[in-house]
């Protein structure tokens, strides 16, 4: 199970408690009155960025009426955006 910890102390050390899980690989169970209520543990086979980077890739898809065309780098889509924004929206009250 590893080391445990009292919620208030967790709460005091949080930075600190989670380096050393980062530096030293060993979990750490949060307790409550006793009670064991979370457990902070590292991620296990891959770097923090390794893990971060690319992990929504694929999760981003569209439909078959998706027109790249139409998208804001055509020209002409400042005025349909002002269209949509008049500038009254905007005057100081």
């Amino acid at each position: 199970m590893g080391k445990m910890i009292g919620a208030a102390e967790f709460k005091k050390n949080c930075l600190r408690i989670i380096s050393d899980i980062e530096k030293g690989g060993e979990a750490v169970t949060v307790t409550k009155r006793g009670r064991p209520v979370a457990e902070l543990k590292p991620i296990v086979g891959s770097s923090r960025a390794k893990a971060l980077f690319g992990s929504l890739k694929g999760s981003v898809t569209f439909g078959p009426d998706f027109d790249p065309s139409e998208s804001c780098c055509d020209p002409g889509w400042e005025e349909v955006w002002d269209a949509n924004n008049p500038p009254e929206l905007y005057s100081k009250r």
